[in-house]
C-alpha cells in the first residue's frame, strides 16, 4: 500500500540539499525506501539543485520557492539512488537506512520501558537538539496526550495508529508542531512500531493548555 501522508516539502528539500540534520535524514531516507512518490519529488530536487549550482556563476538565481516548486510538475529527472531500496526477506520491517542504526532486524532490536503498553529504542545519532527514537506500542494502547516543545515527526513501519489529525499506516508520516496536541491509539491486532523525531521536549496535554492559555506566543 502506497503512502498517504508524506514529510513535508521543505524537509525534503533539505534532505535533498544535505542540509537536513542526521536524526531527520534516517527519517526521511527510510520514507524514500518505502515511497515512489517521494523519492520521485527528491530525484527532481536534486537535479535542479545541479542545474541551479551550474548556472550560478553565469546568472543570478532569482527563482521563488513557489517558483522551484512549479517546476516538480515537469519531467522526472531518474538517478540512481532513486530506486526502491530492497529489505532483505528476514525483515520486512526495517527498510534498509534504518537497518544501519537498528541492526539486521526489529527481533534483534533491545526494547526499553517507557509507560504501559509502549517501549523505546534510542538510535545513536549525532544531531544535537534532535532525538531519533523507535518506539513499540502495544494493540489498541493509547499514548499519553501530549502537545511538543518542538516540531515532532513520526513514522510507522509496522501497523498503524489514530489521533485526532489522521490515520497513520506503514511508510506514512505525520508533522506535528508546537501548536497540536494529540493522542495516539495504536491499531488493533499487531503492535504499531514506528520511528519517530522530536526537537525539544513531549508535554503533558494539561501542561499544554496552561502554557497556551497564559504564555499563547509560546505556542503560536
Amino acid at each position: 500500500m502506497a503512502a498517504l501522508h508524506h514529510p513535508q516539502s521543505d524537509t525534503l528539500w533539505a534532505y535533498a540539499a544535505g542540509t537536513l540534520d542526521e536524526a531527520s535524514s534516517v527519517l526521511v531516507a527510510s520514507h524514500l525506501a518505502l515511497c515512489p512518490e517521494c523519492r520521485a519529488d527528491v530525484a527532481r530536487m536534486e537535479a535542479m539543485g545541479g542545474e541551479m549550482l551550474e548556472d550560478a556563476g553565469t546568472v543570478s538565481i532569482s527563482s521563488s520557492l513557489d517558483d522551484i516548486m512549479a517546476r516538480l510538475d515537469g519531467p522526472v529527472f531518474v538517478k540512481a539512488q532513486s530506486q526502491p531500496i530492497k529489505t532483505p526477506a528476514n525483515d520486512t520491517i526495517l527498510p534498509r537506512p534504518l537497518r544501519d542504526y537498528v541492526g539486521s532486524s526489529v527481533d534483534t532490536v533491545k526494547w526499553h520501558g517507557l509507560t504501559s503498553g509502549v517501549e523505546y529504542f534510542d538510535l545513536p545519532v549525532r544531531a544535537k537538539g534532535r532525538r531519533a527514537r523507535l518506539l513499540k506500542i502495544a494493540p489498541g494502547t493509547r499514548v499519553p496526550s501530549h502537545g511538543h516543545g518542538g516540531e515532532e515527526m513520526t513514522m510507522v513501519l509496522a501497523g498503524g495508529y489514530t489521533d485526532e489529525f489522521g490515520s497513520y499506516a506503514r511508510g506514512d508520516v505525520e508533522t506535528a508542531d508546537v501548536t497540536q496536541v494529540h493522542q495516539p491509539v495504536a491499531d488493533a491486532g499487531e503492535p504499531c512500531i514506528c520511528l519517530t523525531v522530536t526537537r525539544g521536549a513531549l508535554i503533558p496535554s494539561a501542561i499544554f493548555s496552561v502554557i497556551n492559555r497564559f504564555f499563547p506566543r509560546l505556542s503560536a
